[in-house]
């Protein structure tokens, strides 16, 4: 017998003796806690999690009425902290940092679950309307699941998700009107192509791209040859930096990711350089580019 069916044999074992006594239960949900922590394959049942919900709405409840700084919480002031653990997320996710992806996500669904407990007590919308709102909406994007649609490959959905959306009452009334205004620009510019994409508007084959890239380049490099006019510098650098988006999304490249990896990786090789400058007492200020180039280098060949 494998460790891991021992270890389900140990829990049923305690799941029997719990339901002839009480006190047993509390050992029993430690048993499925060891077990989901040592296999992997034991979590909690859907009656568990729909438990854990409640639990957190009425947590939700309590401080709304008990804590002096939860009570006093609006949509306004809430929105900055919702931003910040929003980007702790992401970056969580970055780094596959599986421990702060569940600590992060809870808190992130602590402010869904704030804003609509501001909506109740304003009598417009609760935490079920949410939910079913978001299965309605679901269940009608995906009439190859709940219809008589036929969509063999995740293209297939993607090709339908736009015109869809375009039917849906409260849906989106252009193709690029679902695209956030407050997106950061990076994420924007992948998303309305992406959206452009989806209703055919797009190149024939990933490669002519570079054409447009190379055009984009050579339109900057004479803007910024004539060093007289900086907006149509930055709107030529615009162009640009929209067609490398582009074929990023024609190469199945996150840009955002891609920069944001980029960013870490000049981050630990510039903290190496200053550390080691340290070590060596020197100021940064006072060293020449080649002493700092081989620093660099010394980064660059420790990953």
């Amino acid at each position: 017998m494998g460790f891991s069916s021992f270890l389900q044999v140990f829990l049923h074992f305690f799941a029997f003796c719990a339901t002839k006594n009480s006190e047993w239960q509390g050992v029993l949900h430690k048993k499925v806690y060891l077990c989901a922590v040592l296999t992997g394959v034991c979590m909690n049942t859907r009656e568990e999690k729909l438990q854990a919900f409640g639990r957190l709405l009425d947590v939700m409840d309590n401080l709304r009425e008990k804590c002096p700084w939860d009570h006093k919480q609006t949509n306004e002031s809430l929105r900055p902290n919702t931003i910040e653990e929003t980007f702790e997320l992401c970056d969580a996710l970055l780094k596959d940092d599986v421990p702060n992806i569940e600590k992060e996500l809870g808190d992130v669904l602590l402010h869904i679950v704030f804003y609509a407990k501001i909506a109740s007590e304003k009598g417009q919308f609760d935490i079920a309307d949410v939910c079913n709102k978001l299965c309605d909406k679901l269940i009608f994007r995906h009439p190859h699941v709940y219809g008589d649609a036929v969509a063999q490959t995740a293209g297939e959905v993607v090709m339908a998700w736009e015109q869809i959306k375009q039917k849906e009452k409260d849906g989106n009334k252009t193709v690029l009107g679902g695209v956030p205004n407050s997106l950061p620009s990076l994420i924007k510019a992948y998303r309305i192509q992406d959206k452009a994409r989806a209703v055919g508007f797009d190149w024939d084959k990933k490669e002519d791209v570079w054409d447009k890239v190379r055009e984009e380049l050579g339109e900057l490099q004479a803007e910024l040859a004539k060093e007289d006019n900086i907006e149509k510098q930055t709107a030529e650098y615009g162009d640009f930096l929209f067609s490398l988006i582009n074929a990023a999304r024609l190469y199945h490249i996150n840009p955002d990711n891609a920069l944001e990896y980029t960013n870490q990786k000049f981050i630990r090789r510039f903290n190496y350089v200053e550390q080691k400058a340290k070590e060596l007492g020197l100021q940064l200020k006072e060293m020449t580019l080649a002493q700092m180039d081989e620093l660099w280098n010394e980064a660059k060949s420790a990953e």
